[in-house]
């Protein structure tokens, strides 16, 4: 799972999934040569998805894809049934991987975390990215619990988003085996510098390319390049989380004409006037 993803934003329309802009996004990640697509993420609003809903959109991205690129599928839940019940349709789609969240809410302990991901792990034969985001979900996994999944095949891969560089570095020196997938567009380069393999990311729902420059000009020896990409997008990286995501990006995709619809579904609602007003500053400003 190495390289740069793009969580994909769900486009409504009347509230409805809105296919023919979804596809347009596809078809647009997969010119600008993304390596993949995370389908039914955060990004994608997987809370406010029903069931037959992200089912329908992981199967419709999966389909339209046609492995031209990698799929992964959020299929996480605070429920291990549910998340394994989601996994299993996804990986019947032939999605390359899923994504899975730390349970939410409920706050599971550390042995509970484990026994998580192992029934989850031994339900589906495609790739399990762990993904850890303490801010969104009240629970971090511990480093020896990720050192405990490790027994199981389908187990390589991190996305990291606990927010923290130490705790990055301290779990890549502690499990070098890990690929690690950076899950905050701000700490794209300093997660890369510590031994990242790629990205999960917002900003290149927009900007795919220059979110993947990144990665190349770091990769090809040209760190002063990277540094200087990575600065020039980070105003947008930082507005596109002044407001609960998605909202800053579905704002931006929709000034671009990429979508038809800014809306999110309640309880989220569209951007601020203030900050639709400065994306769209920042925009006008970014000569891409």
């Amino acid at each position: 799972m190495k390289g740069c993803f793009t969580a994909i934003v769900t486009p409504f329309f009347n509230d409805a999934v809105d296919y023919e802009s979804l596809e347009k996004l596809i078809e647009n990640q997969i010119a600008a040569g993304m390596d993949g697509i995370v389908a039914s993420g955060t990004t994608g609003e997987s809370p406010t998805l029903s069931h037959k809903e992200d089912q329908e959109v992981v199967s419709f991205i999966t389909k339209k894809v046609r492995g031209r690129i990698k799929v992964i599928a959020g299929t996480g839940s605070n429920a291990t049934s549910e998340c394994i019940s989601l996994s299993k349709h996804a990986d019947s789609t032939g999605v390359d991987g899923i994504l899975v969240v730390t349970p939410y809410y409920n706050k599971p302990t550390q042995e509970g975390l484990y026994r998580h991901y192992a029934a989850v792990a031994k339900s589906v034969g495609c790739e399990l990215i762990i993904y850890n985001i303490p801010g969104r979900t009240a629970v971090s996994m511990d480093i020896d619990t990720f050192k405990r999944l490790q027994e199981f095949k389908n187990i390589n891969t991190v996305k990291e988003a606990s927010g923290s560089v130490d705790f990055a570095i301290f779990l890549k020196n502690k499990i070098p085996e890990y690929d690690m997938l950076s899950g905050n567009d701000s700490l794209n380069l300093p997660l890369l510098s510590i031994g990242a393999v790629g990205c999960i990311s917002v900003v290149s729902n927009l900007y795919p390319q220059k979110v993947k420059q990144v990665f190349r000009f770091y990769q090809n020896s040209q760190p002063a390049e990277a540094t200087a990409l990575h600065h020039k997008l980070l105003p947008f990286t930082q507005a596109m989380f002044m407001e609960s995501n998605p909202i800053p990006i579905k704002h931006a995709c929709y000034k671009k004409k990429l979508i038809a619809s800014n809306q999110p579904r309640l309880p989220l609602v569209s951007c601020s006037p203030s900050l639709a007003g400065l994306i769209e500053e920042i925009m006008d400003t970014l000569d891409f």
